[in-house]
């Protein structure tokens, strides 16, 4: 690997700094040496960039890694491995493992296995309940000094208005930004449900999760928030109602984040007709009015953040009845190219708001350290370089150990050519590194 390396002449997108220039980046010992046009190599390596864009790497607030407990799905390394092939330096482990992510040493099993792979950094994501059995609450405290800033029971919904108050108002402690995150999904109206409560459902026998299960948490948590000052995160926004209720909570002045997967921006419940077990997915993909709504609510500003919500599961799982199949989709792979094709090209979003909301906001919220930083001299060479025009066909193997993928077969625009961990390429050319 050489000790330095000039990209030449790429389209410089920094939605940190808010700039979009051509430019010139020299990288030397892990940071960005210099920034401008016509720069000497010095003897450098020199990539050829014309053409392409790059940008801060992409952090994702929401993966699942799968490690500890279900390596058969997932490891940290293929895990990895897809988030650098996907143009990712950083994801957020979410903390559903077994053992569960409740105290420090799972936080540091994690982490340390990470750094042994080398081609993305993992911030764990805390649980906020012992065993995510939303009884008690988890060390919280130990977690937080060992650097986790973001506690979510993902997967499960914080049970009671009562463990949500205490977790935000046990959060607030801390001198550092401490995020509590929530599925938003009321257990009660969800029991046993496969996809959208809806005509489709119905016509294809299967039970529903209505939307409103959604709209009812979001808004006990945006009460709840607003009357204890916490600061709470909307996981996977999925209906309509639920984008206007954090719309107007922002508008009051609740400090509220929320994000949005590519799944629920690109599909709706039509695309499941087939009982494609691929597209079953928690929450469910909704109507195409809510598609709509979350991708206003994305380019407003509603919603901060496009993650991808990684779930990793093994062939045999997936490839079973509908009503037996695991919820998830793998997509640290197809995100960026997903928005591309089906946000920034046709209009919807900017490019520059697109790499905001999958680089800059999730790493702001995250406390993503040297990750959605400004292009500027001195900074960490934490990049991705990216071919805005490449078309490709999904299809597996993917670097991921999983192949569960909702895009398979579609034809998407966008590819990765580079990414860049501390000035080190963890792909080139799109390949990853062994």
């Amino acid at each position: 690997m050489p000790e330095a390396l000039l990209l030449r002449g790429a389209r410089v997108i920094d939605a940190a700094a808010s700039t979009d220039v051509h430019a010139d980046v020299l990288v030397a010992e892990g940071r960005i040496d210099a920034v401008g046009l016509g720069l000497d190599p010095k003897g450098a390596e020199v990539l050829d960039c014309r053409g392409l864009v790059l940008a801060p790497g992409l952090v994702d607030l929401h993966t699942h890694l799968r490690e500890p407990g279900f390596e058969y799905k997932e490891t940290i390394a293929s895990g990895t491995r897809a988030a650098a092939a996907g143009g990712f330096t950083a994801v957020s482990s979410m903390a559903n493992t077994e053992p569960v992510t409740d105290h420090a040493g799972i936080v540091a099993e994690i982490r340390d296995k990470a750094a042994d792979a080398g081609l993305a950094d993992v911030f764990p994501v805390g649980a906020i309940t012992k065993g995510l059995a939303g009884e008690s609450m988890a060390e919280l405290g130990e977690m937080v000094e060992a650097g986790v800033r973001v506690f979510s029971d993902d997967g499960n919904c914080v049970p009671t208005a009562r463990m949500l108050r205490n977790a935000l108002v046990y959060a607030k402690a801390f001198p550092a930004e401490v995020v509590i995150a929530d599925h938003c999904e009321d257990p009660s109206l969800v029991a046993g449900g496969h996809m959208h409560e809806g005509v489709h459902s119905s016509s294809l026998g299967l039970a529903g999760r209505p939307g409103e299960a959604e709209e009812i948490i979001v808004a006990r948590d945006l009460a709840i928030a607003r009357a204890s000052g916490g600061r709470i995160h909307i996981c996977h926004v999925s209906s309509a109602p639920a984008v206007e209720l954090i719309r107007r909570a922002k508008h009051d002045g609740v400090r509220v984040t929320a994000e949005v997967t590519p799944h629920h921006l690109v599909f709706t419940d039509d695309d499941l007709v087939g009982y494609d077990t691929n597209c079953k997915v928690n929450p469910p993909l909704r109507t195409p009015e809510d598609r709509e709504a979350l991708r206003a609510g994305l380019a407003d500003g509603t919603i901060d953040v496009i993650a991808t919500d990684h779930a990793p599961h093994a062939v045999e799982e997936k490839e079973s009845e509908f009503d037996l199949a695991p919820p998830g989709t793998i997509g640290l792979e197809t995100a960026l190219a997903a928005v591309l094709t089906h946000l920034v090209d046709p209009g919807t979003l900017s490019l520059p708001r697109a790499i905001e909301a999958m680089s800059v906001a999730p790493a702001r919220i995250l406390g993503a350290a040297g990750h959605g930083r400004a292009i500027e001299v001195g900074g960490p060479a934490n990049l991705v370089v990216f071919d805005p025009a490449e078309r490709w066909l999904v299809e597996p193997p993917f670097a991921s150990k999983a192949r569960n993928s909702a895009f398979t077969g579609h034809e998407l625009t966008g590819r990765i050519r580079h990414t860049m961990l501390r000035g080190q390429l963890t792909v080139a050319d799109g390949k990853v590194r062994d």
